[in-house]
């Protein structure tokens, strides 16, 4: 039964993952079915680490099963770093990456004997930065006040810096040389976006994108996307949806398409700050 199964298999390092979609109560089946397959090639589940989560508005209502093991329900579960819950508005794992960073930004202030602003940002660049951009592309908010609630970290850290205090953040980031992190974040999504369109990632991801008719036309660049009409607000606001306006405003130049080098510095130059919330 478990080769009748038409599911989804992903491979990322020593996991494997098995995705399917149950559409009715007797789908739940197939879960007997694959504890049959583990079992054969000695494959235990570990059922204290398996869990269920409905995402979303569903009208399954059913108890699921592994060899007799009721599956707890949960609202959260953490997968490679990242907290889902039900509503994909990603609001815990926001919570969790903003105080880890505000934990590592105050050490830094506390351990750093030196004063060098110079030192003092690096050390913020390498060691902060990398918690409040890790799979931004999944989790990037849209709602003002958790957009804030991220930049936040980059503003106190930079307003406690020396000779920096009496600064506007928009002012501090410029003597930094820094941007906002909601800048970067959609920079980060221009440079994902150019890696799927040129099969530079998994051939799975292809399936997001489809290159737009218009693009054959002489106004813009070649390679505009094609945008799915969204019956659901929240799905706007997901990478595949929210990257395409700003992919296709960019400046027909085709140099600029050439490679993923030559796309990132000129990713650099774009001027994006029409596609930013937050005002400085």
């Amino acid at each position: 039964m478990f080769n009748e199964c038409k599911c989804v298999c992903k491979l990322y390092a020593d996991d494997l993952k098995l995705y399917y979609v149950l559409e009715t109560d007797a789908d739940a089946s197939y879960l007997n079915a694959l504890n049959d397959w583990s079992n054969k090639w000695q494959l235990g589940i570990s059922y204290a680490k398996c869990y269920v989560m409905y995402v979303g508005n569903t009208s399954l209502n059913t108890s699921l099963f592994l060899n007799s093991n009721e599956l707890p329900i949960v609202d959260t579960i953490k997968d490679l770093g990242i907290t889902f819950d039900s509503q994909l508005i990603f609001t815990c794992h926001i919570e969790q990456i903003v105080a880890r960073a505000f934990t590592r930004a105050n050490l830094i202030h506390k351990c750093f004997i030196s004063r060098d602003t110079n030192s003092l940002t690096r050390a913020f660049v390498v060691y902060v930065r990398p918690l409040l951009e890790y799979g931004s592309s999944i989790w990037s908010p849209h709602h003002a006040t958790k957009i804030k609630h991220v930049e936040s970290v980059q503003r106190r850290f930079t307003k406690r810096l020396p000779g920096l205090e009496h600064m506007r953040y928009h002012e501090r980031l410029e003597y930094l040389g820094l941007e906002s992190l909601e800048m970067r974040r959609l920079r980060h999504d221009l440079i994902f976006t150019y890696k799927i369109v040129f099969g530079l990632v998994n051939d799975t991801c292809s399936e997001l994108f489809e290159i737009s008719s218009s693009s054959f036309t002489t106004r813009g660049h070649a390679y505009k996307l094609f945008k799915r009409y969204s019956r659901i607000d929240s799905r706007k606001h997901f990478f595949a949806e929210r990257v395409i306006q700003p992919w296709n405003s960019l400046p027909a130049k085709s140099e600029n398409f050439r490679n993923l080098a030559s796309f990132r510095n000129f990713i650099k130059c774009v001027d994006l700050t029409n596609y930013v919330s937050l005002g400085f």
